[in-house]
């Protein structure tokens, strides 16, 4: 009998773990693919909405620059002024350490940039740590 109690604890044990990872998957899967929608959309609203609390935005043409959420989605919708998408065509991941990862090139009507863009888990929800534009 007490062979039994321990199997049952090991087993509920394990049944919350996969309900709590199937349910980051699903929240990460979510974010992912808005923050695509948003990128083919060129639309900095609806990309800032994933924004983590700082984001590091790196345009082709100059350094790595910290930002709140609020002035990312202002350097963002800029970039999309200048640089509206003609086409995104992404592919996303997961690192050995938990991050999702969106690789995709963007093309726009003066050039075509290489995007990777890096999330982190907050609690059960994704936002956005980094966005990287490099020439192709």
């Amino acid at each position: 009998m007490k062979n039994f109690k321990h199997v049952t604890v090991v087993f509920s044990m394990l049944l919350v773990a996969m309900f709590f990872m199937a349910g980051r998957a699903v929240a990460q899967g979510d974010a992912v693919n808005s923050v695509k929608q948003a990128m083919k959309a060129g639309s900095a609203k609806d990309l800032s909405k994933h924004f983590g609390r700082m984001v590091v935005i790196k345009l082709d043409d100059g350094e790595a620059t910290t930002y709140s959420g609020t002035q990312a989605e202002f350097v963002m919708k800029n970039f999309f002024a200048k640089n509206p998408p003609v086409s995104f065509d992404p592919h996303n991941g997961t690192s050995s350490d938990g991050l999702a990862y969106i690789l995709g090139e963007y093309v726009s009507n003066d050039e075509t940039l290489m995007v990777v863009i890096r999330m982190k888990p907050v609690g059960d929800k994704y936002f956005i740590h980094k966005i990287e534009f490099d020439k192709d």
